[in-house]
């Protein structure tokens, strides 16, 4: 008996001993710690992914900014110019009394003052051509304006036509923007040539106004003097040109 006890107690220690590991050798799982570092390991990846958020995020702002400052690629301002221009011209060679206050001043005060006596049967002959000549200038003036403006109508279609189109395609605020200013440009063009034709017929229905009423002073003297004796035969002459 005392052999076998002693025999598995050294089978015991063999055991012990087979099975003993140095202790640097062992490795501790520590449940806590584990936890610490998934969780610290995950907040430092949602840093990273806000970081690329933000990131993303500015160069889209970026190239916004860029779009919205980008300029409008087309611009109608030399076709306005040439259309306001031409319109310009046609006013600037109005024949006779143009529009210019001291022309008009000076031809109120002469062709189309109020007959008087002292006036000789020549001058009266005189104003009334000239007066007819004005309003026949003026006519005239008011009708090549007129065809002048309908041949800026076709260019102001297409001008329309491209800014609307490039309104709606506008690529950023500042193109949009730029392009709403040309559209306005272009109304205040029409606006003008509207101006100017409605100036034209003005001016020449007011020196018609102005040849008729002249006419019916001068008209008052010639009785005057066809009554007078010794005048009627002079005066006769001065019927024809009213």
């Amino acid at each position: 008996m005392r052999r076998l006890g002693l025999l598995a107690a050294a089978g015991t220690v063999a055991l012990i001993l087979g099975v003993t590991v140095p202790a640097r050798a062992l490795i501790v799982f520590d449940p806590n710690n584990y936890v610490q570092n998934v969780l610290t390991a995950a907040r430092e990846l949602q840093q990273i992914n806000n970081q690329i958020t933000s990131l993303q995020n500015e160069a889209q702002m970026l190239i916004n900014q860029a779009k919205n400052l980008a300029n409008l690629p087309y611009s109608s301002l030399q076709e306005l110019q040439s259309s306001i221009q031409r319109t310009q011209q046609l006013l600037a060679q109005a024949q006779r009394i143009a529009y210019d206050v001291q022309q008009i001043d000076h031809a109120f005060s002469t062709s189309y003052a109020p007959a008087t006596s002292s006036q000789s049967d020549q001058l009266l002959i005189s104003n009334a051509q000239s007066r007819w000549q004005n309003s026949y200038a003026a006519t005239q003036d008011a009708l090549r304006l007129q065809a002048g403006i309908v041949g800026n109508l076709d260019t102001n279609r297409v001008q329309t036509s491209v800014l609307v189109s490039s309104s709606q395609g506008a690529s950023g605020a500042l193109q949009a923007t730029q392009a709403g200013n040309q559209i306005l440009a272009l109304h205040a063009q029409q606006l003008a040539d509207l101006t100017a034709v409605v100036t034209a017929q003005g001016r020449a229905q007011s020196l018609e106004a102005a040849q008729r009423a002249a006419a019916q002073d001068q008209g008052r003297e010639q009785l005057r003097r066809f009554l007078t004796p010794g005048q009627g035969y002079q005066s006769s002459n001065v019927q024809m040109f009213h």
